[in-house]
């Protein structure tokens, strides 16, 4: 059984439920939208984020879920569909898991318009049930990541981002989704308020070590997707390269940032930035960060009672940073 199963056990029959409610959640009376969305649902990935909402969920209740918990799920799921189909059509991306992306086949205009359809779904799915409690958690993590996106655009046409406006840039971008998923899952069977921030922390520190993951990816030679090198090109500043510019002498940074300014699409000098990242302790570093953010997310788990879901989570927390791809 692979990891993603292993996850998925506690849960199998609240994931199969929701499949079904998830996509009757997207449907409309416009033909051309159906056929995307029937697109988009039968090109799905791993749906980390409604596995995190349903095993937090069962965990601090005991094994409740309840149709606020399907509601939570199929938001969260319908907010992030919406942001990813709006993201290619940001970075002008082609493909999306391998298949072509909304904006490939039915160009910018009509993605942008099923983006926004998708989100207002989200936000009605909640609305019409009275979920206020749910949709503030969500509204939050939408404002934030759009914080996020521009923080990080600001910043990368500078090249002086600290460490520390690094963590705020990942924090809003990535880890406030996982976070909400948490926070979410929890708000949807108890009432207590500190246990929800509680697993809102849980997430966010998963977040923040999934994205640093995602950055080292950018300096490994195997295949996961995106080449090699491809955050260096389109000049986006990762913890490893954040690192060795804050730690490199005055003249090493100069030819650094002069390289991601000006050479970024010199294949050459991005491998011989690749190198010189690695050989000044840029991974090593980033690893080093990565572990300490899984290390506290577990310990917030030490609280609970031993179950199958805490089982499941934690093995979701070592898998964000033993994944290969």
């Amino acid at each position: 059984m692979n990891i993603t199963s292993q996850i998925k056990q506690p849960i199998f029959n609240e994931m199969e439920l929701f499949e079904k409610k998830f996509h009757e959640s997207m449907t409309s009376k416009v033909a051309l939208l159906n056929r995307i969305t029937y697109y988009i649902v039968n090109r799905k990935g791993k749906q980390m984020r409604p596995m995190f909402v349903f095993l937090t969920a069962k965990m601090v209740s005991g094994g409740i879920v309840n149709e606020r918990t399907y509601r939570g799920a199929s938001v969260i799921e319908l907010i992030h569909t919406a942001t990813l189909v709006h993201d290619d059509v940001v970075d002008d991306s082609n493909r999306r898991r391998g298949f072509f992306s909304i904006n490939a086949l039915w160009k910018n205009k009509i993605a942008v318009l099923v983006g926004d359809y998708l989100l207002s779904k989200g936000l009605l799915l909640s609305i019409d049930n009275g979920d206020f409690d749910l949709l503030r958690i969500i509204s939050v993590a939408v404002r934030e990541m759009s914080e996020g996106e521009l923080l990080q655009i600001e910043k990368a046409r500078r090249l002086d981002i600290t460490e520390d406006v690094y963590y705020e840039i990942i924090r809003k971008k990535t880890a406030t989704l996982i976070a909400a998923c948490c926070a979410l899952g929890a708000k949807a069977v108890i009432e207590d308020d500190a246990q929800v921030e509680n697993m809102r922390k849980f997430g966010e520190l998963i977040g923040m070590a999934f994205q640093i993951k995602d950055d080292l990816f950018d300096y490994s030679e195997e295949a996961i997707g995106k080449p090699t090198g491809i955050d260096i090109k389109e000049q986006k500043m990762t913890l490893p390269l954040i690192h060795v510019l804050n730690t490199c002498t005055p003249q090493e940074k100069k030819w650094l940032i002069n390289s991601i300014k000006n050479h970024n699409k010199d294949k050459k000098r991005v491998k011989e930035v690749i190198a010189f990242v690695k050989d000044n302790n840029g991974l090593a570093y980033a690893e080093n960060k990565m572990v300490e953010f899984q290390q506290e997310a577990l310990a917030l788990l030490q609280n609970f009672e031993d179950s199958e879901y805490k089982e499941a989570l934690t093995l979701m927390v070592n898998y964000v940073i033993e994944r290969k791809k």
